[in-house]
């Protein structure tokens, strides 16, 4: 099992230095251990170079065969825990940078605190995955983004997208006043995971406007983006807590505050076909206490 669960973490990271970081095993143990698991299949697992590490088919069906094999050995431990009482193993959640921000400012310190022989692992890559076979026991999505199938757990009130630009900004080019003005101004795109371009999604009063944006600088992280558009280079459409401490000490302004209203919030969801591991209800149980900003 150990070798299985360390074959796991380096085909879920694809890298083996990620992976001994998160086993607590040493890469050249890891190493070794993939090397036999190979020769003992007779098939090769990975295609190496010296500079990536990916899948190879046979890799990519033992890593789907094993994540249900871990799961239901998981599962069969924490049947035992539910038994006993007690909470342990490792927690892996999949969320996006800024969901991540929030649980650890306010759930973490205090589940840790409350659970020390659990290990928290938070992936962050910020795309829309299928958590049961990333292997994960839990994602953090916007309310809307949740499938129809799994359990959600809602937190944190509602959130907003706001447009914001920097004070000089906006006295060289001016204030837009209606979503439309959006396309004569320079505007910071943002690219998500998948690789496609966020459109700007407008409302008031029932009209709603769709903007897709043009400008001279795409970036994938809001906070990244709020960092541009104190700097000038143009209005940005981030999370409002993204530029909340900017806009506080006046680096940045709203723009078009009337067209962004509020939308449902985060969710924490699992899969609700199968037992709610112990660990995770104590999560969650955390989670509902737990005042969020």
């Amino acid at each position: 099992m150990t070798d299985l669960s360390g074959f796991v973490a380096v085909a879920r990271h694809l890298s083996f230095r990620r992976a001994a970081e998160l086993t607590g095993v040493s890469r050249s143990t890891l190493s070794h251990a993939v090397i036999d698991m190979e020769r003992e299949l007779g098939v090769r697992l990975f295609n190496r170079t010296t500079r990536s590490i990916s899948l190879t088919e046979a890799g990519a069906e033992l890593l789907r065969r094993t994540t249900v094999l871990l799961r239901d050995y998981d599962e069969a431990l924490d049947a035992m825990a539910n038994a006993s009482g007690i909470v342990g193993g490792t927690l892996r959640i999949n969320c996006t940078e800024t969901a991540a921000n929030r649980l650890l400012a306010g759930v973490v310190p205090v589940f840790l605190r409350q659970h020390p022989q659990v290990a928290l692992d938070f992936v962050t890559d910020g795309r829309l995955v299928d958590i049961v076979a990333g292997g994960f026991d839990a994602g953090v999505r916007l309310r809307d983004s949740v499938p129809k199938d799994m359990v959600a757990v809602p937190f944190g009130g509602a959130v907003r997208f706001i447009a914001v630009a920097s004070p000089d900004y906006l006295a060289d080019h001016g204030m837009p006043m209606v979503p439309d003005d959006l396309l004569r101004h320079r505007c910071i795109r943002h690219r998500l995971p998948s690789g496609k371009v966020h459109r700007w999604d407008f409302e008031k009063h029932g009209q709603e406007a769709v903007i897709d944006v043009s400008g001279a600088l795409t970036l994938d992280n809001p906070r990244l983006m709020t960092e541009a558009a104190a700097n000038g280079l143009g209005i940005a459409f981030v999370p409002e807590n993204a530029a909340r401490r900017q806009i506080a000490v006046g680096g940045l302004l709203p723009v078009l505050a009337e067209w962004c209203p509020e939308m449902p919030g985060l969710c924490l969801y699992y899969p609700g076909h199968r037992q709610v591991r112990a660990t995770l209800r104590a999560f969650i149980d955390t989670l509902k206490q737990a005042r969020i900003d």
